[in-house]
């Protein structure tokens, strides 16, 4: 692996070793790459010669914020991250009573097709590191100048198509010697990639879950979300039904409301009767206009809580933030694009 930022406490302890260093520099190296050097030369503790061999061995590169956006409504910041390869990744800074929250991306574009959402619009490019995947959080601190305290996997790409990355881009954030953001602390969604729930429930590991439901009827879930053509729902409630009893962690279900369409008191009725058995919260989200899509907000919202709750299920409705900056994922990088493509055509 070549991105030194992606390397685990002990893998560049090797790496440096291997360069004829002692093994304690490698925890040196460790925590200033985790408090967001943009040059080796930050490196105060370390000698010179290192830093030019770092330099020469492993480039630093770092995320450039090509846009920002600032909401007036909440003071919520929605960050287009220009990479190393000029590919570009959204994150998002949102404010809670609770502590800052950051939305960050594991891929550049997403490959699963939701019909509703604008991150899948130009498909999948490629997987992000996990360096990449952490750069999202030192940067965004750094950037903001404050301080996070809870990350969620739910921006641009679907986590357990990346999930090695993923699983060590966890280890990494959870560091006491890096950014040391507990698992608890960290909510990772997917739209329902059946293998890879089976696969966190074998790791047990203290994060939430949510997932991308947003039908709980293969006919509709399949007409809006592609993957559950490949995994379908019953195959999903089962994968959630073991990840519950094997780690004994409450998952989220994701639900945004289409008009027409996943709104009708039977479904409500119907992911009732799937949840049963397991502690059920349904996170109930305003729809996105997006450009693209012909599917509308729904006017059920209420109504379709109120069902849901009438089985004893919880049922909230996500705050929505930014609404006044392009938001919700993908939208800022959709725009960044379709300039670029503009500029190239005029020339």
């Amino acid at each position: 692996m070549n991105e030194l930022k992606s390397l685990t406490l002990p893998e560049l302890t090797e790496t440096l070793r291997a360069m004829g260093e002692p093994a304690f520099r490698g925890k040196q190296v460790f925590t200033w790459l985790h408090k967001g050097i943009t040059s080796y030369d930050e490196m105060g503790n370390i000698p010179k010669d290192l830093r030019r061999k770092l330099e020469a061995s492993y480039p630093l590169d770092v995320p450039r914020p090509v846009r920002k956006q600032v909401s007036r409504l909440d003071g919520t910041i929605k960050y287009l991250w220009e990479l190393e390869d000029g590919n570009c990744i959204e994150s998002v800074l949102m404010r809670y009573r609770h502590g800052n929250t950051v939305c960050i991306s594991s891929q550049v574009g997403c490959r699963m097709g939701c019909a509703f959402c604008a991150s899948t619009i130009a498909g999948k490019v490629r997987d992000l590191t996990p360096g990449e995947m952490l750069d999202q959080v030192i940067f965004t601190q750094l950037d903001s100048g404050e301080p996070v305290s809870n990350i969620v996997l739910m921006g641009i790409g679907e986590p357990l198509d990346n999930l090695d990355a993923v699983l060590r881009f966890l280890e990494l954030v959870n560091h006491p010697d890096g950014l040391n953001i507990g698992m608890r602390h960290i909510s990772l969604s997917t739209c329902g990639l059946v293998p890879g729930i089976f696969r966190l429930a074998e790791l047990e590991l203290q994060l939430t879950l949510s997932v991308s439901l947003h039908a709980p009827d293969s006919e509709t879930r399949s007409r809006i979300m592609p993957v559950n053509r490949a995994y379908d729902v019953e195959e999903l409630f089962a994968a959630c039904h073991h990840y519950f009893q094997t780690t004994g962690r409450r998952i989220s279900f994701e639900y945004a409301l289409i008009g027409n369409v996943n709104d009708h008191d039977w479904q409500a009725d119907l992911i009732a009767q799937k949840l049963r058995g397991m502690p059920g919260h349904v996170n109930l989200i305003p729809l996105n206009d997006v450009a693209e899509s012909s599917f509308k907000p729904s006017g059920r919202l209420a109504d379709f809580q109120k069902r849901l709750e009438s089985h004893g299920l919880t049922a909230t409705v996500r705050r929505s933030l930014g609404g006044d900056i392009d938001a919700s994922c993908g939208q800022l990088r959709r725009k960044a694009m379709e300039e670029a493509q503009k500029g190239e055509s005029s020339q």
